[in-house]
């Protein structure tokens, strides 16, 4: 659905985007992450037929964005991090306005604004004046706007900024079943936890350059960091401790594994993240389980480690 090869773009003595290559398929969430100035934005408004790359290409849906801005942007949405209202509009006036922008026929605005503003969850907003909403109700507002078209590809530049932690939890399960519906999408955002979450892959760019693109276990293989997993192991039959981390570190799907004061700390190998092979090795040896806590690796080492902290 995306194909990016080698863009880039500058703007005067500043490089933006640097030899960037990704490609995705129909129905990902691509979780974008970099600071400020690293060239996500940029990125996006070349997708979007905002901004035309100095050299690469750049297609959605197979449609080359330099020739063919006319034809993408009816199946795209593109949601910018600071959403532009009109005053005196109301939400249902609003939305009413870009479907009528997009084209829809008079006879299928009505359904249309009704189906978006139901699924973003705005219809007790219907009547409310856009400049009167809260900011994490006119970031709905922005969603539902880039949806009464239906497009295929969702572009969306810090959608969840500035919002509370109830309006980024419901923006976060918005953009989700966005993505059950099939849609491609594109999200960038600091909150990186709410990413992990929802993405089914992530890029991390830096100084315009991706420094790396592919699925959250990926990216914690690449910095060698496994899932890892505290076991608290009954004792009263005198379970040596000691002897059981070793023994579990010798599997080749073990990372590592030490005893502590009332069971074990195991890591998992880079890119296995079943929970059940502990399981299995533990009770092989005939130790009981009182209590089992996986520890998920945070997106945030990744970004850490892949990343040096350079800014444009």
């Amino acid at each position: 659905m995306i194909e990016i090869s080698a863009i880039r773009k500058t703007f005067g003595d500043l490089v933006a985007v640097d030899d960037l290559t990704l490609n995705l398929d129909a129905g990902q969430i691509f979780g974008f992450i970099g600071p400020n100035g690293a060239g996500k934005s940029t990125t996006m408004k070349i997708l979007a037929c905002l901004l035309r790359a100095d050299a690469g290409t750049a297609r959605v849906d197979g449609m080359d964005t330099r020739f063919e801005g006319d034809r993408i942007r009816r199946i795209i949405g593109y949601m910018p991090d600071f959403l532009g209202v009109y005053h005196d509009l109301t939400v249902d006036e609003y939305l009413h306005f870009f479907a009528a922008a997009y084209g829809l026929p008079r006879k299928k605005r009505r359904a249309t604004v009704d189906g978006v503003l139901e699924l973003t969850d705005l219809t007790a907003k219907r009547t409310a004046m856009v400049d009167s909403l809260s900011r994490g109700m006119q970031q709905r507002l922005g969603v539902a706007r880039v949806l009464v078209h239906d497009p295929k590809v969702l572009l969306l530049d810090e959608p969840a900024s500035g919002l509370d932690p109830r309006a980024r939890i419901e923006m976060r399960e918005l953009l989700t079943e966005l993505g059950r519906m099939g849609k491609t999408l594109i999200v960038s955002s600091h909150i990186l936890s709410e990413l992990a979450e929802m993405s089914t892959s992530i890029g991390i760019i830096e100084k315009g350059k991706l420094l790396f693109a592919g699925s959250i276990d990926d990216a914690y293989a690449r910095i060698g960091r496994g899932h890892r997993i505290l076991v608290t192991i009954e004792t009263e039959g005198g379970a040596d401790l000691q002897a059981a981390a070793a023994a579990i570190a010798r599997d080749e799907r073990i990372a590592g594994a030490s005893a502590t004061d009332t069971g074990l700390d195991v890591t998992l190998a880079p890119g296995h993240t079943s929970h059940h092979t502990v399981v299995e090795l533990l009770l092989a040896r005939e130790l009981r389980i009182a209590s089992f806590t996986p520890q998920a690796p945070r997106l945030e080492d990744a970004f850490i480690t892949l990343t040096k902290g350079e800014l444009q």
